[in-house]
């Protein structure tokens, strides 16, 4: 997708938090994620009149040889607390990862900030289903358990980070693009009715009318929703700069235009793109693509 040109009238700044943590990975390449997208946005990657405006997690947060779960927890407090005010003072933001494990405190904090108009609603696109808790897991990497988390289920470090309760609702999230995974994890899916819709269905069905499905779950009865991607969610062949790529996923020539639409929306809250390894990448295929997504998800906003 090309994206339009933009006047200096339309110009859009996108608050854009920078979240340096690849404790949750077991491949932790994806801690220099943010900083390499950085550079590659501000080499002018993508011909826009975006401005991103950054903000960096304390490096003090996510420090090598910190047990894992102690780094995630301290990372999702501060980012939970940070999106809280973002959320608050009605900031439409961006989140770059990172591994997808301080996802927790990204919804969490945006949940806890509307909690007294309405529930959250979430859009998860990965190849992954990230619902194991630690008595699941095979792997033990925690960036496989923050859906869970976020039902309130797991580490109870992780799970309470939005006032004590439950980030979201199970009737309010859905799962796009799922393709590798344990049964486990769909036992967890079937007992708590969160809807997925693996890639298998996505083939059959269609990208657009899967993603149109999960829109209308994340804004029924909600007050306004998030979209969390995971690059891993895309096939590898247009995003190889991943920790843990998976064959057969979403082509981005069938999914950046709906991705406008979606992350435009007056009532999408937030958005967050996760994983990117930069030591994984091809050619800045990943970065290019993820430029792109960037772009495209502020043309046209009128918020």
């Amino acid at each position: 997708m090309r994206v339009p040109a933009i006047t200096a009238e339309r110009a859009r700044t996108i608050l854009t938090v920078e979240v340096a943590c690849g404790a949750g990975a077991l491949d932790p390449g994806c801690k220099a994620g943010p900083a390499a997208f950085r550079q590659h946005w501000d080499d002018g990657a993508v011909s826009t009149d975006v401005q991103l405006v950054w903000e960096r997690m304390p490096p003090l947060l996510c420090q090598d040889g910190m047990p894992p779960l102690e780094s995630v927890a301290q990372t999702a407090r501060w980012l939970a607390e940070r999106s809280r005010r973002l959320t608050e003072d009605d900031s439409r933001f961006l989140v770059i990862g990172g591994d997808h494990s301080f996802a927790v405190g990204t919804w969490s904090g945006v949940s806890d900030a509307l909690r007294h108009r309405g529930p959250l609603g979430l859009i998860w696109i990965d190849a992954h289903m990230d619902m194991h808790v630690p008595e699941t897991t095979h792997s033990g990497a925690i960036n496989g358990m923050p859906v869970a988390a976020l039902l309130g289920y797991g580490a109870p470090e992780l799970t309470g980070l939005a006032g004590n309760q439950r980030a979201v609702d199970p009737r309010h999230i859905c799962l796009v693009g799922a393709r590798s995974f344990e049964p486990e994890e769909v036992t967890f899916a079937k007992r708590h009715g969160v809807r997925v819709i693996g890639m298998d269905e996505c083939a059959r069905r269609g990208i657009a009318d899967s993603l149109a499905e999960a829109r209308a779950i994340a804004t029924n009865g909600t007050v306004g929703y998030g979209v969390s991607l995971d690059l891993d969610a895309f096939d590898p062949a247009d995003a190889p700069g991943v920790g843990t790529p998976a064959p057969d996923g979403i082509r981005a020539s069938e999914f950046l235009d709906l991705w406008a639409d979606l992350t435009r929306s007056p009532t999408c809250r937030g958005i967050e793109l996760v994983e990117y390894n930069p030591f994984r990448d091809r050619e800045n295929r990943t970065a290019r693509l993820m430029s792109t997504l960037v772009a495209a998800s502020a043309v046209g906003d009128e918020r």
